[in-house]
C-alpha cells in the first residue's frame, strides 16, 4: 500500500529491507500492511550512503525556512490574489515535475518550496486584506500547522498513531473525495452556482476535515519516511521525501486558514 502523498509512494524506494530510526519501537500494528520486497529500481551509485532520519530533518527545514522567507517577502510586496493565482499555478507544475522524477533534483524542490512560499504570503495577505476581521489570521494558521505536525510526530513516535492498510485505504479514498468536491465546486462558482468554502459553517466543515486529512498524511509520511530509512533508500531520496513532507504542510496550512477565516467570519 502506497500513501497517500504521491511524492513519497516510490515503492523501488521506500520499501526494502533494513533499520529505521525513526522512532523507538517501529514494529508495524498487528494486521498493519507488510511493505517488504525485492528491490525493484536501479541501484544507488556506490558512493551513494543510506539515508538517515536527520537527513530528511535538515533538508525538510531548510525548505520550510525557504517558504517562510519568501512568503515574507511577498507578503511585503503585497502581491494580490492576481499573482498569488500566478505563484500557484507556477507551484502546481513545479510539483507536478518533481512528482515524476525518477531522481529527485533537489534545485527543483527548492525551486518548488520558494514559488510556493510567494503564493501562501501573497494569498495570506490578501485574504486578510479583504476582511478588516481577519487580521493576524495568517500568523494563528502558522502555529495551528505547527502545532498540528508537533502533535502528530508526537503520536506517532509514542505509538498511539500507527499506520495499517486500512487507514492508508481510508484516507486516500477521503481525499479524493475531499478534492473531487472542491474542484466540482469551484466549476460551479463559476457560474454563479458553488457554495462559499472560506466563510461560514460550510468553511469551517470543510477546513475542519481538511485539517483532520492533513494530520493523518502527516503519519503516512512520517511512516514511509521511516520504511524508506529502514529499506537503506540513497541519501538522494531525503529531499523527496522532504518535498514530500513539505507539501503536506502547506496543505495542512491552507486547510488551517480556511477553517480560521471561517471560524472569524461575520
Amino acid at each position: 500500500m502506497q500513501s497517500s502523498n504521491p511524492v513519497l509512494s516510490r515503492q523501488d524506494v521506500f520499501s526494502r529491507n533494513g533499520y529505521a530510526t525513526f522512532r523507538d519501537d517501529p514494529q508495524p500494528a498487528p494486521g498493519a500492511i507488510s511493505y517488504t520486497r525485492a528491490p525493484s529500481g536501479p541501484p544507488a551509485p556506490p558512493s551513494s550512503r543510506p539515508m538517515t532520519v536527520d537527513d530528511v530533518v535538515a533538508r525538510t527545514g531548510l525548505l520550510l525556512v525557504i517558504a517562510i522567507s519568501t512568503g515574507v517577502l511577498a507578503w511585503a510586496a503585497d502581491l494580490g490574489f492576481g499573482l498569488a493565482i500566478v505563484a500557484m499555478l507556477i507551484g502546481f507544475g513545479l510539483a507536478m515535475v518533481n512528482v515524476f522524477k525518477k531522481v529527485p533534483s533537489p534545485p527543483l524542490i527548492i525551486a518548488y518550496a520558494a514559488v510556493e512560499g510567494v503564493f501562501l504570503g501573497a494569498f495570506s495577505h490578501a485574504l486578510e486584506a479583504s476582511r478588516p476581521n481577519l487580521e493576524g489570521v495568517a500568523i494563528q494558521a502558522v502555529a495551528g500547522t505547527a502545532i498540528v505536525f508537533a502533535v502528530m510526530l508526537g503520536l506517532y513516535k509514542s505509538g498511539r498513531v500507527r499506520v495499517t492498510a486500512r487507514m492508508q485505504k481510508v484516507v486516500l479514498a477521503a481525499m479524493l473525495a475531499f478534492v473531487g468536491l472542491l474542484l466540482f465546486n469551484l466549476v460551479f462558482s463559476a457560474f454563479g452556482s458553488g457554495v462559499d468554502t472560506w466563510g461560514g459553517p460550510m468553511g469551517v466543515a470543510i477546513g475542519a476535515i481538511g485539517v483532520c486529512l492533513g494530520a493523518f498524511m502527516l503519519a503516512m509520511d512520517f511512516d514511509l519516511v521511516e520504511r524508506g530509512v529502514r529499506a537503506g533508500a540513497p541519501e538522494i531520496e531525503a529531499w523527496r521525501a522532504a518535498f514530500g513532507l513539505t507539501v503536506t504542510v502547506v496543505w495542512i496550512y491552507i486547510e488551517m486558514l480556511r477553517l480560521l477565516s471561517s471560524l472569524r467570519g461575520d
